[in-house]
């Protein structure tokens, strides 16, 4: 393992001045981490994929045959592998090669069904606007509020874009509650359409905070009388981009080619930055269009980060490894940065996170608003454990800025700071 550190001080201290800072465009990329975000334990929340993935079998496996078919796909797939998006992506699959005969027990229509009333699922469960709306207390527990009124008082000369995966109303509740006017490329009132010439013009409402979810949205319709995608209520027939293999092709359909050109023109643009929070990097689709768009700026960079924290048997572990896929990507783009939790690729650079001196008290409130460092405990002690004052100081810790809601208490905290 390489023995280069990383003192997160020198580097959230540029983050920092980025963020203070009016002179680059900034831009956000959420994934589906920001939206299994907690506030606090009353907080309305998306499930994460794995408790998604459990709900969604529950449900289907009601239906006796679908049950037998899942269990069988599951087997197929492998317990490691299995989860929302590689179950639906083996039966969309199986529905382009099945002809009259059956997979799994099913049939091609009962494929098909099944498909549906999975997608139907999904959609139910990211759903919890109303849920929400209808709690007294639903939006003081949203983190989304709190990110927008950072967004509604940070002084900027350009407007601040947000992209993101998700397709719930999280973000638009926030902005909503903090009376933030924001654009997210429908235009009309009573059939707001996409008007896809006013995202590709990177200088349309310049003011204006934009939100373009990249995989479409709750809501978003196709008529196909006039071969346009409108905005309602949403029900069945929304448009979205599910978590299958066919995200890639479905993302170069219409209105997602517009979106996704937009991400990359924004990266061609001087002077631009892009802090990635709650996305794992695993939409090619989506990489594909931030390695373009960087390769024509000299001065735009990523800032990815990257929670990677997951529990096993033996305890915690962390995911960014200088084998893992998101390492590749950075160490061969000098202008990726990846800040993981335990690790960080800065510079085409692998090393641990590890203070170079030892905080003063002035310096430490500030330190731990994005970093936690180790603490020695007496490990003897089976009943109680003890802080060790005496035991050598190591500098090593634990980055806290890819939990989202810590990002945006960090957010906030320089908000209070520019007063």
């Amino acid at each position: 393992m390489s023995e280069l550190t990383h003192d997160p001080s020198e580097y959230i201290r540029g983050l920092q001045q980025l963020l203070v800072s009016d002179k680059k465009k900034i831009a956000f990329l959420f994934g589906a981490g920001t939206s299994c975000a907690k506030k606090n334990q009353d907080s309305i929340r998306i499930p994460a994929v794995a408790e998604m993935t459990k709900k969604v079998e529950e449900e289907l496996s009601k239906t006796e045959f679908y049950k037998h078919a899942i269990e069988e796909i599951k087997l197929e797939i492998g317990e490691n592998n299995y989860n929302i998006e590689s179950l639906l992506s083996s039966i969309e699959q199986k529905q382009h090669i099945i002809g009259n005969g059956k997979l799994n027990g099913l049939t091609g229509p009962e494929l098909e069904t099944l498909v549906k009333e999975l997608k139907d699922q999904i959609r139910k469960i990211v759903s919890v606007h109303d849920d929400i709306c209808k709690d007294d207390n639903g939006l003081n527990n949203l983190i989304h509020v709190d990110f927008a009124e950072w967004v509604g008082r940070a002084d900027r000369k350009h407007s601040i874009e947000i992209f993101t995966t998700n397709y719930d109303y999280l973000f638009e509740l926030g902005m909503e509650e903090k009376n933030i006017p924001y654009y997210d490329g429908f235009t009309g009132s009573y059939k707001p359409f996409f008007n896809a010439e006013s995202v590709e013009d990177l200088y349309f409402a310049p003011k204006v905070t934009k939100l373009w979810k990249l995989h479409g949205s709750l809501g978003w319709h196709y008529n196909k009388h006039n071969k346009k995608v409108w905005r309602k209520l949403t029900d069945s027939e929304d448009i979205l981009i599910y978590p299958s293999t066919l995200k890639y092709v479905d993302s170069k359909k219409q209105p997602y080619t517009s979106l996704m050109d937009r991400l990359t023109n924004f990266l061609k643009e001087p002077d631009t930055i892009l802090i990635t929070c709650g996305y794992s990097f695993s939409d090619e689709h989506i990489n594909e269009r931030i390695i373009t768009g960087l390769k024509s700026n000299s001065s735009s960079h990523v800032y990815a980060l990257y929670y990677d924290i997951c529990w096993e048997d033996k305890g915690k572990k962390y995911a960014l490894t200088e084998e893992s896929n998101i390492a590749k990507l950075a160490k061969s783009n000098r202008k990726i940065s990846v800040y993981g939790c335990r690790n960080a690729i800065i510079g085409c650079q692998y090393g641990a996170w590890k203070l170079k001196r030892e905080p003063d008290h002035e310096d430490k409130s500030n330190i731990m608003l994005y970093f936690d460092e180790d603490v020695a405990f007496n490990d003897n002690d089976s009943t109680d454990t003890v802080k060790l004052e005496d035991k050598p100081w190591t500098g090593e810790g634990e980055l806290i800025l890819p939990n989202f809601i810590k990002f945006v208490e960090f957010l906030k905290s320089m908000m209070h700071t520019c007063e």
